[in-house]
C-alpha cells in the first residue's frame, strides 16, 4: 500500500484537494493522508468537513498577523517530521501558496517525490500576485510530476525545460468541486432577494488601494440600485480596516463574514456578476456561466480572458468603477459573456490527478491529457 500525503492550508487548496482525495480513495494501493498546516483555521476546517475529508495532522500554525518569513518558518520543520513520521511515499500539493512551496520544499529535503496539483500558472509578474507567482515557480522547479489544469499551463511547463513526460494535463480540480458546492449548497441567511452581485476583495498587492477600489464599487452600487451587492469579507484586519467604513454604509451593499464554501458557491451560481481579485473565483465563475470582473492588472488564467467570460479591470478605481457599472447596465454584454465556453475543466480532474499518480507510484498506465 502506498501512502499519499495531501498537504494543504488554506481553504481554496482544501476545496481543490478535495475531489482529489476521493479519487485516491478508489485506486488500488493508494491510501491517501491529509496533512493540513492551519494557514487559514476555521475556514479550511469547514470546507474539509462539506467534502468529508478527514485530516490525518493539523500543523495549526496560524497566529495573528503573522508575516510571510514567520510563517515559513514555522511550517518547513513540522512539515518534515510529519512527513517523515506519517510514512509519506508520494506528496501532492496544490497551487500557490506559501504552505505549496514550503511543504514542497520540506518533502525535496526529505527525498519524497512531490506532485503539484494546478501546476504551470503564470502571471510571468513576480510582484502579481504576490508572493504566489514565486511559490507556484518555486515549487514547480522541485516536482515529480506536474498536474496542470489546462494546455497553456503546460505550455509553460515546458518552456521550463520540464520533462514533457511528467507534465499531465487534467483539468482544474476547483471545477468537480464548485459544481458540487453549488449543488448541495444553500444561498447563506439573510441573503436579500433579488438580482445579485457577489464581491471579494483581498489580494495583498491590492491592500494600498482597498479603500479607492470600495469607494469605486459603492458608485456603482449608487448607479444600480436593483443589484445587491454581497461581499463576504475577508478575517484579515487589513482588508476589513479598508472595506467595512467605506460599504458598511451603503443600501445596497450586504456585507458579511467569510461563508462557507457550500453557501459561498450557491451564491455564485445565483449571481449575475461576479467582482474579485481571487483567483479561484475567476475559474468558478467560469464553470457556473457568471461573467467575472477581475480587479487585477495581470492574471495567470488567460484562458477565460480569451475566452470572453472574464473581464480584466486593473486596479484603476475609475477604470473598475466604469467596467463594473458599464456590464451591470448592459444584460445583453453580460449573457454573451456567460455564454462563452469554460476553458477549465470538465468535472473529471481529479479522477486525471489520481491516474497520474498512481502511474508514478508504478500502479497504472500515465492518463492521456485533457483537451477543453
Amino acid at each position: 500500500m502506498k501512502r499519499v500525503v495531501l498537504a494543504f492550508g488554506t481553504r481554496p487548496e482544501a476545496t481543490k484537494m478535495a475531489p482529489v482525495y476521493h479519487a485516491l480513495r478508489e485506486i488500488p494501493g493508494l491510501e491517501p493522508v491529509v496533512l493540513l498546516t492551519g494557514q487559514h483555521r476555521e475556514q479550511l476546517l469547514q470546507a474539509i468537513s462539506l467534502f468529508n475529508v478527514p485530516a490525518e495532522r493539523n500543523l495549526d500554525v496560524m497566529t495573528e498577523r503573522q508575516t510571510l518569513p514567520e510563517l515559513a518558518a514555522r511550517i518547513l520543520p513540522q512539515a518534515a517530521r510529519s512527513l517523515r513520521e506519517l510514512e509519506a511515499d508520494y506528496v501532492l500539493v496544490h497551487g500557490d501558496t506559501l504552505t505549496t512551496f514550503v511543504v514542497a520544499w520540506a518533502a525535496f529535503l526529505e527525498r519524497i517525490p512531490v506532485g503539484h496539483v494546478e501546476a504551470g500558472l503564470r502571471s510571468f509578474n513576480m510582484a502579481e500576485p504576490f508572493p504566489e507567482e514565486a511559490n507556484r515557480r518555486l515549487t514547480d522547479a522541485l516536482t515529480d510530476l506536474d498536474l496542470a489544469p489546462t494546455p497553456l499551463a503546460k505550455q509553460n511547463l515546458l518552456a521550463e525545460h520540464k520533462n514533457p513526460e511528467q507534465v499531465l494535463v487534467t483539468g482544474q480540480t476547483g471545477i468537480d468541486a464548485v459544481l458540487y458546492a453549488a449543488r448541495v449548497g444553500k444561498l447563506p441567511d439573510g441573503v436579500p432577494e433579488g438580482r445579485l452581485v457577489t464581491v471579494t476583495l483581498h489580494r495583498r498587492e491590492n491592500w494600498e488601494v482597498l479603500g479607492d477600489l470600495a469607494h469605486s464599487l459603492a458608485r456603482a452600487a449608487h448607479d444600480h440600485p436593483d443589484f445587491t451587492f454581497v461581499f463576504p469579507v475577508h478575517l484579515n484586519p487589513v482588508v476589513r480596516e479598508a472595506v467595512w467604513p467605506v460599504l458598511g454604509r451603503v443600501p445596497n451593499f450586504w456585507l458579511t463574514d467569510p461563508l462557507e464554501y457550500g453557501p459561498m458557491s450557491a451564491l455564485l451560481g445565483k449571481s449575475e456578476l461576479i467582482v474579485t481579485d481571487s483567483g479561484g473565483l475567476q475559474e468558478e465563475g467560469a464553470a457556473l456561466g457568471v461573467p467575472v470582473v477581475v480587479l487585477r492588472n495581470v492574471t495567470e488564467r488567460p484562458e477565460g480572458v480569451e475566452a470572453g467570460i472574464l473581464r480584466l479591470a486593473g486596479t484603476d478605481p475609475e477604470k473598475v468603477y466604469q467596467i463594473v457599472t458599464g456590464l451591470l447596465g448592459d444584460e445583453t454584454e453580460r449573457k454573451k459573456m456567460a455564454s462563452a465556453r469554460n476553458p477549465y475543466g470538465d468535472g473529471q480532474a481529479a479522477k486525471r490527478c489520481a491516474q497520474g499518480v498512481a502511474w508514478r507510484l508504478g500502479l497504472g498506465e500515465r492518463p492521456a491529457d485533457w483537451q477543453p
